[in-house]
């Protein structure tokens, strides 16, 4: 039945008339929360999800061009919010020469270090799915790429805006005040303002350098208070950033900078070292040494914790064919002794359909203007089974 549906959409995506290959993939995650206490808004916790996003991909002309859609889907126990449909991916690709094209809805990362990503500005953070905003929605774009030897150039334009998700009230991580549905905006355009990007990268020996600009409707909200919610406005911003990374020997450098300029001007910088200790006392492991400061020029006046932080953690790759990993560490406020946020990643592999992964985040701050404060109770575990097919 799989096999007769691939043939089927194939042919009607190119009327038959070129040579197409097809390909279904996908995961199902069944995830649990197990919150240390309930929530200082009274929350529960205990939270289990089912999450799942199949990928059908379309490949013809001799692999010059493609069709990607990737629709994501959560259901989830304790917040309505968190219940969600997305489109990750819907893209249409194709290569000429030494350009790239790609239209339609995707999602595109910037960045090089472990303990948050600056100069990642182009899709809207998920910020419902993980605290630690990995997870992104899909944009709207039309993306052009050229691939020359002096380097890759980068343009997008980016039609229409997608607002940030938030936790809803009785859900988990988030403020005392609940964000409400309706965003204001400084473009009189609103969410149809048309942003534009650029970015420029290469690689000089053992150094990958990026140059990006960006121009458009800030992804991060400014916030104030109606009544008992609170009031997400979207500005315009100008950003102009770097990340670089280079290796020197065992050790990988990595820097993100920005520089903002939107309803207020800052600048922002993430850089610091991972070194990697291969088969420590004989063994078969990887140990990764990681170490990172973080700075914004805001000070205390910024809406993230990360003004003034230090980032120390450790990455271990056991080498095993389940590829077992595991990251820990710890981000310190360099500013309040008591202001801190933990974490910890494990994953393996059980075979080739399922895997395992644990999650955890530990939050201590006892400074009620602290951003970390409003997730003092959020400590918690969570259990994930994940099945690939």
């Amino acid at each position: 039945m799989k096999t007769f549906f691939a043939l089927l959409t194939c042919i009607a995506l190119i009327g038959g008339n070129v040579v197409c290959a097809t390909d279904i993939r996908g995961q199902v995650n069944v995830e649990h929360r197990q919150f240390f206490a309930d929530g200082a808004q009274g929350q529960e916790s205990e939270q289990t999800s089912v999450s799942i996003e199949p990928e059908l991909f379309w490949q013809y002309q001799d692999g010059d061009a493609s069709v990607t859609f990737k629709p994501f889907v959560r259901i989830d126990s304790l917040d309505e919010n968190r219940t969600h449909i997305d489109v990750r991916e819907l893209l249409y690709f194709q290569l000429i020469g030494d350009y790239e094209l790609h239209a339609g809805i995707r999602k595109v990362y910037w960045g090089v270090t472990e303990s948050q990503h600056l100069v990642d500005v182009i899709n809207q953070t998920d910020t419902i799915e993980s605290i630690d905003r990995e997870e992104k929605l899909g944009q709207p774009m039309i993306q052009l790429s050229a691939i020359k030897e002096w380097g890759v150039l980068e343009g997008f334009l980016l039609p229409y805006f997608r607002e940030q998700t938030y936790t809803g009230e009785d859900g988990r991580f988030r403020s005392p005040l609940v964000v409400k549905d309706q965003a204001t905006y400084q473009s009189s355009a609103e969410e149809y303002h048309v942003d534009v990007a650029a970015r420029y990268s290469q690689s000089y020996d053992d150094w990958d350098i990026g140059l990006s600009v960006f121009n458009g409707t800030n992804r991060e909200p400014y916030f104030s208070q109606s009544g008992s919610q609170l009031v997400p406005h979207y500005a315009q911003m100008t950003q102009l950033g770097l990340d670089a990374q280079g290796i020197v020997g065992d050790w990988l450098l990595k820097l993100e900078l920005i520089h903002r300029d939107s309803l207020d001007n800052h600048t922002a910088m993430t850089s610091g070292f991972e070194y990697t200790w291969v088969g420590p006392l004989d063994s078969f492991w990887d140990v990764g040494l990681i170490a990172e400061y973080l700075y914004d020029s805001r000070d205390q006046q910024a809406p993230t914790p990360s003004q003034n932080d230090l980032f120390i953690g450790s990455r271990l790759a056991f080498n095993d064919q389940s590829g077992t990993e595991v990251l820990f560490g710890i981000t310190q406020d360099l500013d309040d002794s008591q202001s801190r946020v933990g974490k910890l990643e494990a994953s393996s592999r059980i075979n080739n359909a399922w895997k395992w992964r644990i999650d955890a985040w530990w939050f201590e701050s006892e400074n009620s203007s602290d951003p970390v404060y409003m997730y003092r109770k959020d400590d918690v575990v969570e259990l994930a089974l994940e099945y690939y097919f």
